[in-house]
């Protein structure tokens, strides 16, 4: 299988070194990697370019805002990376994020669940960060839920689901839309990737009612955006973001702005929602 990781990156010169070593020791060798130095002041791009000896490694410069918007800014960078390949020449696309250290046989593992089903859409590992000096899973709402960070796609399966949304909740769609298509949508949860910076750590404080927007631009619905916004905040232990995020539905609604999925779409996402909220209650079994 051919493998193209592309990394947005935005004054990662603290981690993406490491990121880079990770992937220059891969048991299974990678063919095209694309760093996107995106807008950075520091000293990204030359430490990137510096592993041209070591990688097929491309590294390309593009600007956007400075402030770290939730979606729109990592994924502005990811697809002016895809744009710098053909994506039919690869069977595999990934977007990593530019602060990880895969294990040595990551790609190898990843590549080999790929091989066990044609109809496998999307694979990762889970995410880890260091917590009073040992690594735990990163927190999340779902087993079956792939991190932003980690993302790798079956070609097919990414062109199906129309590539990636510049949009907070754009990890979400994607697996929503690739299960709505028939993708299978596989976690292996004893392959882990450290991640040095958690998730959303670097968010800007204009960003809060973004997360409202996207369960508006997803469909979800009243009961299921309030259900969701207390388990985030619930797990994230900030009950305040409730508010938040209801307001931001609120905000989308009262904008009348765009959906990301269509009806039909946005009626399978409320269906799995509901029905893993009720499976969690003993309510109805998961399949």
């Amino acid at each position: 299988m051919k493998i193209a990781i592309i990394i947005p990156a935005h004054n990662e010169e603290q981690f993406i070194r490491l990121t880079l070593d990770s992937l220059a020791s891969q048991s299974f060798l990678v063919s095209k990697i694309i760093v996107v130095d995106d807008n950075s002041t520091d000293a990204t791009f030359e430490i990137a370019s510096s592993y041209s000896t070591y990688l097929p490694i491309q590294v390309v410069q593009t600007s956007s805002s400075a402030q770290n918007i939730p979606g729109s800014k990592v994924i502005n960078a990811f697809n002016f990376g895809l744009s710098q390949i053909s994506i039919k020449d690869f069977d595999i696309i990934c977007k990593y994020d530019a602060d990880l250290i895969f294990t040595s046989n990551y790609i190898e593992v990843l590549v080999s669940r790929f091989r066990e089903s044609e109809k496998t859409g999307m694979v990762a590992g889970h995410c880890t960060i260091e917590k009073n000096g040992s690594w735990e899973i990163e927190n999340q709402n779902n087993p079956d839920h792939i991190r932003g960070a980690l993302k790798a796609y079956r070609k097919e399966c990414f062109e199906q689901i129309g590539g990636l949304r510049p949009s907070i909740g754009w990890d979400t769609i994607d697996e929503m839309l690739a299960r709505f298509y028939g993708w299978e949508v596989v976690t292996i949860p004893d392959l882990h990737v450290k991640h040095l910076k958690p998730t959303g750590a670097a968010y800007n404080s204009k960003s809060k009612y973004l997360q409202g927007e996207a369960f508006f631009k997803m469909r979800y619905g009243w009961w299921l955006t309030f259900i969701t916004a207390a388990k985030m905040a619930w797990n994230k232990k900030q009950i305040k973001l409730i508010p938040d995020y209801v307001k931001g539905y609120q905000l989308a609604q009262k904008k009348n702005l765009a959906h990301l999925v269509t009806k039909e779409q946005g009626q399978f996402i409320r269906n799995y929602r509901w029905h893993g909220i009720k499976s969690k209650l003993g309510l109805s079994p998961r399949n």
